[in-house]
């Protein structure tokens, strides 16, 4: 999946425990460059229609075309880097430096199927130091719920990371069944090697998409135009575009009117990743922890113990996995809450005294084909690697 690496964590991995507080205090002091100022000092933010239209103005009134240009190009580097949208108005100064990401290659035996056993268990074990300042304090450090990083709350602050308004949202899910993903398994986009990643920037330019800014319902019905029409040389049927509204509305579960530019980002990864690679590379994407929680799921919906499950159960999984901002977080052994479903008939289902989530009643025809363990977490890999962001939005909406 690559490798995340930060450049202060070189020279701190030779520095002694007992100055890791006075080196993040004195040795992390950097100035921001020209070039970051300027991109804090634009903003990118609104929807495409009026980044087209300021564009348009800016255009016809000339001076301010180099700036324009100058933010455009940042911002495709910063689409290219994988950093996604950066704070505005964020000083730099007195904070750690950003990590340097570095996208994944893909190896010859990636397409071969992945040794998943259901009955062999695997043991979850986070990393003991924090994954910023390598520094050991028990019970402060944050877990992530995809990988086994952990992290200080004050270390994400001061990479930037962490903003006020998330704080609170960190503290109270990092520990709770619900979990927090970090900031490298929040960004679906850094799943893409740079062959992938180079593929899916040509694809927005050519369909006139400018990088960090929010698209309306408009916008991205005609993006699915522009690209369904490029790919396959015929315009999209009707019920691919009603496909690609639903598609939106998951997308904006706040019902605001347009979608932000990361929960797009993380939507066309997950669809890039489905079209280049095979299940079984997909499959080796999942982490520990997710294969995990697939067994659980898997075993808790196999109540008869032969291995096998419904397709209705198996469609049910498939439109659970996104279960990430329950209010009440249940305490059942069966359940994985925000990745994994829980069938009507479990012992958390009973508890609650109705099912957490209406479930459409499965068709005979569902129910006739069985589905076993492969094929199982075939069929989920993708919905389960869409649900890592922490965002309330579907990156991947299960067809009804």
């Amino acid at each position: 999946m690559g490798v995340l690496m930060s450049r202060r964590q070189t020279v701190e991995r030779v520095q002694k425990v007992s100055l890791a507080v006075s080196a993040f205090k004195d040795g992390l002091r950097e100035q921001p460059s020209t070039r970051r100022r300027a991109e804090a000092g634009t903003s990118r933010r609104g929807t495409l229609e009026q980044e087209v239209q300021e564009g348009e103005e800016e255009a016809s009134a000339g001076p301010s075309q180099p700036e324009e240009s100058s933010a455009s190009k940042a911002a495709w580097e910063r689409l290219r880097d994988g950093r996604g949208v950066e704070p505005e108005e964020f000083d730099r100064a007195n904070r750690f430096t950003p990590p340097a990401f570095i996208r994944p290659k893909r190896e010859l035996h990636d397409d071969e199927p992945p040794d998943i056993s259901l009955e062999k268990r695997e043991q979850i074990v986070n990393d003991e130091m924090c994954e910023i300042c390598e520094v050991w304090t028990a019970e402060n450090l944050f877990p992530c719920r995809i990988c086994p990083r952990v992290y200080h709350d004050g270390c994400l602050r001061r990479m930037g990371y962490l903003q006020k308004d998330s704080t609170v949202e960190v503290t109270e899910t990092a520990h709770t069944e619900t979990g927090w993903s970090c900031y490298y398994c929040d960004n679906l986009n850094l799943l893409l090697t740079e062959e992938e990643m180079y593929s899916l920037m040509e694809t927005l330019k050519n369909c006139k998409i400018i990088p960090e800014t929010c698209l309306t319902l408009d916008d991205f019905l005609h993006y699915k135009h522009l690209v369904h029409k490029q790919q396959f040389e015929r315009p999209m049927a009707e019920a691919q575009e009603e496909q690609a509204s639903l598609q939106f509305n998951a997308l904006d579960p706040d019902k605001k009117g347009h979608i932000e530019w990361q929960d797009f980002l993380s939507h066309e990864s997950i669809q890039l990743l489905q079209k280049l690679r095979p299940q079984n590379a997909l499959l080796r994407l999942l982490t520990l922890k997710e294969r995990e929680r697939a067994r659980t799921v898997f075993l808790a919906l196999d109540q008869d113990n032969d291995g096998f499950i419904g397709e209705g159960e198996c469609h049910q999984a498939r439109h659970t996995w996104f279960r990430k901002h329950q209010k009440e977080m249940l305490s059942c052994n069966v359940s994985i809450s925000h990745v994994g479903p829980i069938s009507e008939g479990s012992p958390a289902s009973s508890k609650n005294g109705k099912s957490p989530e209406k479930i459409l009643p499965a068709t005979k025809q569902e129910e006739a084909r069985s589905v076993d363990w492969p094929s199982f977490l075939q069929e989920n890999v993708a919905y389960i690697l869409a649900a890592r962001p922490n965002s309330a939005a579907l990156h991947l909406q299960p067809p009804a």
